[in-house]
């Protein structure tokens, strides 16, 4: 499995999103939240996703675009463990809740412990 991040993978569908935030479920390990909805979407990759930071805690578009960089980069370090639970077409948003920003190891950890959150919950729903 190739650990990159192509457009193929990429939520950019307005429609799909004002979806997912009125029909999707909703999970935390703080400081992300992650809204997933499983529906069909138009590319060939099992999981679209993507993320945000609210304007409200970060003023600056700087910090905001770093803090998405690094987002983007956690879940691309980590998409393997959702791929190799997935079998249905998914898509999610993932947002960062804290005030200030972290560091690297500390989001890239709690980006694992979302991903596993999210196959455990898939795989409960499944049953």
């Amino acid at each position: 499995m190739k650990f990159t991040l192509g457009k193929q993978e990429r939520l950019k569908s307005r429609k799909i999103i004002a979806r997912l935030f009125s029909e999707g479920n909703s999970i935390k390990v703080y400081p992300l939240r992650m809204v997933y909805l499983q529906t069909e979407h138009t590319s060939n990759a099992p999981v679209q996703f993507g993320v945000s930071v609210p304007k409200r805690n970060f003023k600056k578009a700087v910090d905001r675009n770093k803090i998405k960089r690094l987002l983007r980069e956690s879940y691309r370090l980590q998409k393997n463990i959702v791929y190799s639970e997935v079998d249905k077409p998914y898509v999610f948003m993932i947002s960062y809740l804290a005030k200030e920003e972290r560091q690297f190891a500390n989001l890239k950890s709690s980006m694992e412990k979302l991903l596993v959150k999210f196959t455990e919950k898939i795989s409960e729903d499944e049953k």
